[in-house]
């Protein structure tokens, strides 16, 4: 190697030294705040799973509650329900006694005195049970004279009446009941329908 040779290869040299040191120069005044952005860009990053984190966490709380809310209504509509008609089977059990009874009291003679002790017996045990099924929700359904009602009521026969307007209950052969609103058993009626000749709309 010339002598020329070697002093471009000591210049290229210390030239790359010069840069080399020039850039770890640069390196050293900018590596703090390169330090501090990416450490906050690492806590924003944090913060941001962290928020979210906290927020399906918040909506997973908000759902449990609701879920239990829901429970809680479902199981006292449940029991509200249980304790209204718990009695239902018992009171159709009652009914038929409850029917001989009153069809006992229709046909006795109230004026035979010799009788009478025992009508009054049989009327005060119907009233102290008409009284207490009462109590618990049982009611009669007595629809003379009302507009018949399907849903209440159990149509035996129709019967022409010009005294009566048509799809009106011009008898009860058997009284219903319902319990708590629920019918148990409907009225058994006869409905009136209008008599040949009269311009009452049947349809009504």
């Amino acid at each position: 190697m010339s002598k020329k040779d070697e002093v471009l290869q000591e210049e290229e040299l210390q030239q790359e030294q010069m840069a080399s040191a020039e850039a770890e120069q640069v390196a050293e005044e900018l590596s703090p705040e390169a330090l501090a952005l990416s450490r906050i860009e690492e806590l924003e990053a944090a913060l941001a799973a962290s928020e979210a984190k906290v927020k399906d966490q918040q909506d997973a709380v908000l759902r449990a509650r609701a879920d239990i809310e829901n429970m809680r209504r479902r199981s006292e509509q449940e029991i509200d329900k249980a304790r209204k008609f718990a009695l239902e089977k018992f009171a159709g059990e009652l009914l038929p006694v409850i029917d001989n009874m009153e069809r006992a009291l229709e046909v006795a003679d109230k004026n035979d005195e010799t009788i009478k002790p025992m009508v009054e017996g049989v009327e005060l045990t119907l009233k102290t049970m008409t009284d207490t099924v009462e109590k618990f929700g049982l009611k009669a359904i007595n629809p003379l004279g009302e507009t018949f009602n399907p849903e209440f009521h159990q149509a035996m026969s129709m019967q022409e009446s010009a005294e009566h307007a048509p799809n009106t209950v011009m008898m009860v052969l058997q009284k219903g009941y319902e319990l708590n609103g629920r019918v148990v058993r409907p009225a058994m009626v006869m409905v009136a329908k209008a008599a040949p000749g009269s311009n009452v709309d049947t349809q009504a």
